[in-house]
């Protein structure tokens, strides 16, 4: 009973700290979680498979077997009060550790003020003509990138040579944005990307290991935003639309055209799905403008994900949306979708995406 009041003091402890965002982003964000991460990255990021999976593979195992065990038990009626007391009493203690532990190594980011802060944007509601003109600026941005590569040979694009440029994308921006160094690199594929096809999953962040994951299986041009994403997401940056952001930050800051295409064409459709919620003719008439070659892409895109469609993939998200609300994103899922403000507030301080 002491461990258990122990656990529940630090998890209240957590909590009480994680209230005040700036507290959060001078000394956790900047302070602790650097040093506990890379030192994760330093254990881990050397291994050429992902420990985080394996991990996660045995967590998923033990769940099963104990809620297995448990049914035998209760079908048996080979049980007492005492003892049912007694497994609560575990299970709340390994959630509690499991909090903790997640928090400490990662979660309290959520609580942080972030990248908007840290480059002084100015952050509120966007006017439907600063929308059109965003999707106006990264029409132009990935139609240009676009048919640049048309010219380009990019069959020679694998999983190793991109996670090297992944880096080398930070380390372009690094000089400018010093917060946003990246050292020792924990950038794999996924060992589940298979199961990701089918519920809905890109690339994930693994809290307790500090590895960043990507699905290599999806359609090419999706993957170098996607890995930039992640990788931000290692940098502290936990809710998504932020992570979007860092990661658009470092894949346009990149000399490779595919990291460009690649991140272009995400945020345009971020922002024309934006603008097709409040004027859905503006937000065809630039979807339509949009290169053959682009839509040839989007179709394959089209194509695998209705190659994978699962019964589970809409649980998934709905256990994710829920997850994300309960973790600063009140939209949930949509929170993606939210780096379109990021993107208006930093073109109209700096005047380019």
């Amino acid at each position: 009973m002491i461990l258990l009041l122990i656990l529940v003091a630090f998890a209240l402890l957590i909590k009480l700290f994680s209230a005040n965002s700036l507290l959060v982003e001078k000394e956790y964000s900047l302070g602790f979680y650097p040093l506990i991460v890379r030192t994760l990255r330093f254990l881990f990021g050397w291994l050429p498979f992902s420990i985080g999976d394996l991990i996660y593979c045995v967590f998923v195992l033990w769940i099963l077997w104990k809620l297995f065990t448990t049914i035998q038990i209760i079908y048996r009626k080979n049980t007492s009060w005492n003892g049912v007391a007694v497994k609560a009493y575990k299970i709340l203690v390994v959630f509690l550790l499991l909090y903790i532990v997640f928090n400490c190594f990662w979660g309290i980011n959520y609580n942080r003020k972030g990248i908007a802060y840290q480059l002084n944007l100015k952050m509120g509601q966007y006017s439907i003509d600063e929308l059109k003109n965003i999707n106006t600026v990264l029409l132009e941005k990935v139609n240009e990138v676009k048919l640049q590569l048309s010219n380009e040979n990019t069959d020679n694009f694998t999983k190793e040579a991109m996670f090297v440029k992944v880096k080398e994308s930070y380390s372009a921006i690094d000089s400018i944005y010093p917060f946003l160094k990246y050292k020792g690199q924990s950038l794999k594929p996924s060992l589940w990307g298979w199961l990701g096809n089918y519920v809905g999953f890109a690339g994930y962040y693994n809290p307790f290991t500090g590895e960043a994951q990507v699905n290599t299986s999806m359609p090419k041009f999706l993957l170098p935003y996607t890995a930039c994403h992640e990788v931000a997401h290692q940098l502290g940056y936990a809710k998504e639309m932020e992570a979007n952001f860092v990661g658009y930050l470092a894949a346009s800051a990149s000399k490779d055209r595919r990291f460009q295409y690649s991140v272009y064409l995400d945020l345009f459709l971020y922002s024309n799905r934006n603008l097709f919620g409040i004027d859905s003719v503006s937000a065809k008439s630039f979807a339509k403008q949009l290169r053959p070659e682009i839509k040839t892409d989007l179709k394959e895109w089209r194509d695998f994900s209705r190659r994978h469609q699962s019964p589970m993939e809409p649980i998934i998200r709905w256990i994710y949306g829920k997850y994300l609300e309960n973790n600063q994103q009140p939209q949930g899922e949509l929170s993606y979708d939210e780096v379109t403000s990021f993107l208006i507030a930093y073109y109209n301080k700096f005047g380019k995406i």
